[in-house]
């Protein structure tokens, strides 16, 4: 039987194609920017979000959340623990439907506020390894 985490992370990567990346960053060593490559690369919709703007992996950066012109459904948080809680505001305000805080990234106040608003949260997992996983090859980023 399938853990509640499994499963959410189950219907985060299989039910949503559109993924904002919170701390995506232009240098092609940062994690964000390697996931948001991977994404992009299996067929995800990915906009980035940075103070800076600009172009990430190909694609308009936005200075924050409420900033992107169409329907976001993941939010992709790659930010301090700390910096979470006003992101998840950001989240519910645009009426995404997931957020996902990356390996290393726990903060639970946010996540019940998500959770009460109706999202599904995965924290401290990261989407490029679960996909990985999930289709049998190889593990890592």
């Amino acid at each position: 039987m399938k853990s509640q985490i499994d499963a959410d992370i189950e219907k985060v990567l299989t039910q949503y194609r559109t993924v904002a990346i919170v701390g995506a960053s232009p240098k092609p060593e940062r994690p964000s920017h390697i996931v948001a490559e991977f994404l992009k690369n299996e067929g995800y919709r990915v906009i980035p979000v940075t103070p800076k703007g600009g172009q990430i992996v190909g694609e308009t950066a936005y200075p924050d959340l409420t900033s992107i012109p169409e329907p976001v459904e993941v939010v992709d948080v790659f930010r301090r623990p700390e910096d979470v809680l006003p992101i998840a505001e950001e989240a519910i305000a645009i009426g995404a439907k997931a957020l996902w805080l990356q390996e290393g990234i726990i903060n639970e106040e946010a996540a019940a506020r998500a959770r009460k608003a109706g999202l599904t949260v995965v924290m401290d997992h990261c989407m490029k390894k679960e996909l990985l996983r999930r289709s049998g090859r190889e593990d890592g980023i």
